[in-house]
């Protein structure tokens, strides 16, 4: 190891509620936490226990508010469409808050759970901002996953909303998911009560009367919210395993220790400043998507690239957008 990793590393291992109460600093609180770690139920911990925090307004707020507003923040390069798509801070920020203002509008709050089914398009990252906005949880299912593992993961997470995209786009092929989607809700048992639908235009889809909405309606009849204070131990997040070993098993992340780690991570690992453009070839539907490709980069004031193609079999597979 590396002089300067190692000597982090042992400072954490020996001392973590000094180690990460100094990391906890660089993070805009509501309630700044008195407590960085409780260990006193073990084998469970909590971390930062009395702190009030958002996540979206870390990841998007705070920058528009400290002088990044015209700052690029996200970079949409989709070489399977040919579209590129560039978002400021502020217009980043504006479309998340309208979204959430959208949700809230269908009853969505603190603690409810919202599926989101897409591809990697914009879309994706704004609705995971728009829950966490609000306060929401939402859980991130792999786009194209196969119908009963789609409702397996609805009927875990109990998911009151589901947003989806009409397709996805791969090399060569479309995939439709409102179909997927449809028999999805069949099979489970637990019904989303509202299906918000981002239709492609490669392949629109048949909405259902009375369930579906289509979001580019809602998002422009909605009036902006803004972010809701919440425990630090508030759940961020639930995503599920791949379930190839039996039941699919739902990982939960708080909302602090969320923040607080990305952050860190974001400068003591990958080295990057706030300014500074960062892709993670991943996608949203996978922890390394919504840790280095949504929450990390927009934590520390990064540009971040959301790609929507493969390494293979796409027609311009180098990254074009930035």
């Amino acid at each position: 190891m590396s002089g300067e990793y190692a000597n982090e590393y042992r400072r954490a291992s020996e001392d973590p509620r000094n180690f990460w109460g100094e990391a906890a600093a660089a993070v805009a609180w509501y309630q700044t936490p008195q407590v960085v770690l409780d260990d006193t139920n073990p084998p469970f911990v909590r971390w930062f226990p009395d702190g009030v925090v958002n996540a979206c307004y870390n990841a998007l707020d705070r920058h528009v508010e400290g002088g990044r507003a015209e700052q690029l923040a996200l970079i949409y390069d989709s070489p399977v469409t040919g579209a590129k798509q560039r978002f400021t801070y502020r217009a980043l920020r504006d479309r998340v808050a309208r979204m959430a203002g959208a949700l809230r509008a269908r009853g969505i709050g603190v603690g409810d759970r919202v599926v989101i089914y897409m591809p990697m398009v914009p879309e994706a990252a704004i609705a995971m901002l728009a829950c966490a906005r609000l306060g929401a949880i939402h859980s991130v299912v792999f786009g194209g996953f196969a119908a009963n593992e789609l409702a397996v993961r609805i009927d875990d997470v109990r998911a009151r909303l589901v947003i989806a995209a009409s397709c996805g786009i791969e090399p060569g092929r479309l995939v439709p998911y409102k179909p997927l989607l449809d028999q999805a809700i069949e099979l489970a048992r637990h019904k989303p009560e509202t299906c918000i639908i981002l239709q492609r235009e490669q392949l629109p889809a048949t909405l259902v009367p009375g369930r579906d909405l289509d979001w580019r309606e809602l998002e422009a009849a909605a009036a902006p919210v803004d972010c809701v204070p919440v425990a630090a131990t508030h759940p961020l997040y639930v995503l599920y395993t791949s379930g190839t070993t039996g039941q699919p098993k739902g990982v939960v992340r708080d909302t602090g220790g969320c923040i607080v780690s990305l952050l860190w991570s974001m400068r003591k690992v990958y080295g990057v400043a706030p300014g500074d453009v960062f892709w993670a070839a991943s996608d949203v539907g996978w922890v390394v998507g919504h840790s280095y490709i949504v929450y990390g980069p927009l934590f520390n004031g990064n540009t971040t690239i959301l790609y929507e193609g493969k390494p293979v079999g796409t027609r311009t597979p180098v990254l074009t957008g930035g």
